[in-house]
């Protein structure tokens, strides 16, 4: 049967797009997915450099980052309320909307970054030493906890920046300006590529700080990637306008108080969810590392290789939200239908091929740890078969995530992401770890394909079109900028 046959069939016109949408989507998706490539490379350069210094401080990083993980997916939480009304208010050609939206995600950025800043300071030691359980290892637990100490109290400076440049990216990308986002990420990793180098180990004259050195380049890295994104945003706009929400948009900070109170309502769930679910992963993470500092070392391999094959399905999210988003503004509903089955459909099939070449390079590519203790590699060779084999239920569960959460379903999501897992994921695993002598690939297999549960569910939800929804097209905000441009 030729290509074109498919696409003609009954399946191929509902699930393939036409060429237009295919360049649609490759626009968005391609920059996004390099950005998520690059970045996700020098996590993984980060793990192998600390880990050549030695093992303790990989895995002091590595719980230390567990921690900064939830401060992270808390900006992406919170402002993905924002967000979805600046997609839509976009799509309804509504600038006064998105710049409104985009003012609300600045004051975010500053908020979370002060209450992130006051809780880890504060708090650091007691989490870090929450994941090192490991009593045949007294030493290796102590300079674990020592390198992780260290690391975090220099990652406290990043964090400010590291959210100032996710509410300018998060602005743009809705608008289709996905390049400048790469760009500003593109070159802060090659600072933190080179500030590895030279702080990590000592070249240049530079002493060698180890894990310390590591979080000195990041820190580095998000200021640099911050002011390219904000002084070239604002430097192309005032020459030719070119992203119009930024015009005045730090004139002031009232935002319209309907707006201001849609979005924190459709916001807070998705900052909730975010938060718990992080905390979940944090939490399964210190489940895991009930059984010795080896499956820590195994399970920060492989969430670092795996990730670095997860942005084409995680990056496929993000493009479904903005271009769904848009579809829902322009209140075209079977539209919409349609771009959310086509985007899936595609994300899927990427997946596979992904996850294909992901299951075949497994055993090679734990080996470049070359500190790492040979059941370390082991481990982690069939921990990341296992993610292999459980990618395809993921990219349909994150699909589907944000689908629902671009029509506004925050409750919704809420409930699909957070409450599976806490509901499924972590009773399943706390018993498996506490009441089992299961060994972990076992217990990390169970869990991973639990995600079959998630994906009926979110299978039900799409097909019943719980998500079709335009937000911002009611009475309340066509009056109040009406009544402001009469002004």
């Amino acid at each position: 049967m030729t290509l074109e046959r498919i696409r003609n069939s009954r399946l191929g016109r509902r699930y393939i797009g036409d060429r237009a949408f295919y360049a649609l989507v490759l626009g968005l998706l391609v920059p996004i997915v390099i950005q998520n490539i690059i970045s996700n490379f020098v996590s993984l350069l980060d793990n192998i450099m600390v880990g050549a210094v030695s093992t303790e401080e990989m895995n002091g990083v590595s719980i230390s980052n567990q921690l900064i993980f939830v401060f992270n997916l808390c900006v992406f939480g919170g402002m993905s309320g924002a967000t979805i009304f600046a997609a839509q208010f976009y799509g309804a050609k509504n600038e006064d909307g998105v710049r409104d939206s985009f003012r609300y995600t600045i004051l975010l950025a500053v908020g979370l970054s002060a209450i992130a800043i006051a809780v880890l300071a504060g708090f650091s030691r007691p989490l870090i030493g929450y994941y090192i359980n490991d009593v045949e290892a007294v030493g290796g637990a102590e300079d674990t906890l020592k390198a992780g100490m260290g690391y975090v109290r220099i990652m406290l400076f990043g964090l400010f920046p590291f959210a100032m440049s996710q509410a300018y990216a998060g602005t743009l990308r809705v608008t289709g300006e996905t390049k400048l986002p790469m760009a500003a990420s593109v070159t802060s990793v090659l600072v933190n590529l080179v500030g590895n180098y030279i702080l990590i180990f000592g070249h240049l004259g530079a002493p060698a700080l180890g894990a310390r050195g590591a979080a000195v380049a990041t820190v580095i890295s998000r200021y640099v990637e911050m002011l390219i994104i904000v002084v070239i945003a604002h430097r192309r706009n005032r020459r030719d306008g070119t992203y119009g929400f930024l015009s005045h948009a730090y004139s002031h900070f009232h935002i319209p108080g309907w707006l201001a109170k849609r979005i924190t309502v459709k916001g807070m769930p998705l900052l909730v969810n975010e938060l718990l679910w992080s905390v979940s992963v944090a939490l399964l993470a210190q489940m895991y590392s009930l059984r010795g500092l080896n499956v820590v070392a195994a399970n920060t391999i492989t969430s670092t290789i795996t990730n670095l094959f997860n942005v084409f399905f995680l990056s496929m999210g993000t493009a479904a939200s903005v271009l769904v988003g848009r579809k829902l503004g322009e209140c075209n509903d079977e539209s919409s239908r349609a771009c959310a089955r086509q985007i899936i459909a595609f994300d899927i099939v990427i997946c596979v091929v992904v996850a294909a070449v992901m299951f075949a390079v497994a055993p090679l590519l734990p080996q470049i740890y070359r500190k790492a203790t040979v059941d370390a590699r082991r481990l982690a060779v069939a921990m990341i078969r296992i993610c292999a084999c459980s990618a395809p239920l993921s990219a349909f569960a994150n699909c589907s995530y944000f689908i629902l959460r671009s029509g506004g379903r925050t409750g919704i999501t809420f409930l699909f992401d957070s409450g599976y897992s806490w509901i499924i994921q972590i009773p399943l695993v706390y018993s498996l770890v506490h009441f089992t002598d299961l060994g972990i690939l076992y217990v990390f297999g169970a869990c991973h394909a639990a995600e079959l549960i998630k994906d009926i569910f979110g299978y039900i939800l799409m097909k019943k079109g719980v998500w079709i929804r335009n937000i911002v097209s009611e009475p309340e905000p066509e009056v109040a900028y009406e009544k402001a441009e009469a002004e």
